[in-house]
Parts: structure tokens; C-alpha cells; sequence
């Protein structure tokens, strides 16, 4: 996995109550900023740093990644402002129990990106999903993301058909 530093996520340093650094199995990589125009190469930083990112599955923090005046569709919602955002990921994190996501780079642009996603997650009653879905991101010249569209689709899965976030506890890469 690689680590990407979250000062690296924006051109200019967070507030350091709410810091978070990513880190890989050496550290904290040293690269270039993961800011617009995207080459391939930060575009795939970037995307990496975003899946960390939620992976914490802390609102607060995930805020961070986006502007004040962001907006958002997800799914059938449609949001705008980080005040929103965190509350919707409070929503989406108290149902959607042990998520783990995955994210790959599909397609970049100087400053958009779109990306392939998956992520796993049970509900109260113990009902495993895996979601499938794409996200087109635009930024502003900052690092922060401005707009973010992500269509999602939910597909029933048994516990044992599981295999984001396994690979280190059976020792696959």
C-alpha cells in the first residue's frame, strides 16, 4: 500500500488538531504536492490518499479533503457545503457498519479525476454488501476537491465472499 502523507492532499498544511498522515509500510512517502494539474502519477497518489482517507472513517478528517463550498451527488443526494458532507457521512458510517473501500484510477484530467471503487460493509442485522461504483472528482487549484458525482450500486453478499481488507490477515498481497 502506498502512504501518502495528508499535508501532501492540499498546498498548504492542515490545522494540526486535525492533522492525519497516511503511512505505508516505510513511512511517509516524499513526492511531489497532490495538486492540479495532475500528472498521472500524483493523480494516482491522490487517489490512494483519498482511499486512506475514508478508510479512517472519521468525518472530521475526510471534511478536510474538500472545499468549504463543495458539492456533492451521491447516490440520489445532492450536497453542498462541508457541514452537509459531515453529516452525511455521519449517516453513512453509523449504517454502513466495518466499511473498507478500495479505490483505482480510471481517467485524469489537469484537474479532474475519475475513479472505480468498491467498498464492503454490513449492516445492524449482519447483511454483508459490496458496493460498486465510479467517481468523477473536480479540484480547485488548492488540492481540495470542489465537486464530487458518484453513482453506486449495492449487491448482497455472504461473509465469506468478503476480500477488501482481508489480504493482510491471509497473507496475500
Amino acid at each position: 500500500m502506498i502512504g501518502v502523507p495528508f499535508s501532501r492532499l492540499f498546498s498548504r498544511q492542515p490545522k494540526p488538531l486535525v492533522s492525519f498522515l497516511c503511512w505505508g509500510r516505510r513511512g511517509a512517502v516524499a513526492g511531489p504536492p497532490l495538486v492540479p494539474p495532475f500528472t498521472e502519477e500524483t493523480a494516482r497518489l491522490k487517489v490512494k490518499a483519498a482511499e486512506q482517507l475514508w478508510n479512517t472513517r472519521d468525518p472530521a478528517r475526510v471534511c478536510l479533503g474538500y472545499t468549504e463550498d463543495t458539492r456533492w451527488r451521491n447516490r440520489d443526494e445532492f450536497l453542498e457545503g462541508r457541514a452537509q458532507v459531515q453529516a452525511f457521512l455521519d449517516r453513512k458510517w453509523a449504517r454502513e457498519l466495518d466499511y473498507r473501500l478500495r479505490k483505482e484510477l480510471f481517467a485524469f484530467t489537469a484537474e479532474r479525476i475519475a475513479v472505480h471503487f468498491e467498498y464492503e460493509w454490513h449492516d445492524e442485522q449482519g447483511q454483508w454488501y459490496r458496493s460498486y461504483g465510479n467517481e468523477h472528482w473536480t479540484f480547485a487549484p488548492s488540492g481540495l476537491m470542489k465537486t464530487r458525482d458518484a453513482s453506486i450500486n449495492d449487491v448482497k453478499i455472504s461473509e465469506s465472499e468478503r476480500r477488501i481488507g482481508l489480504e493482510r490477515a491471509s497473507g496475500s498481497p
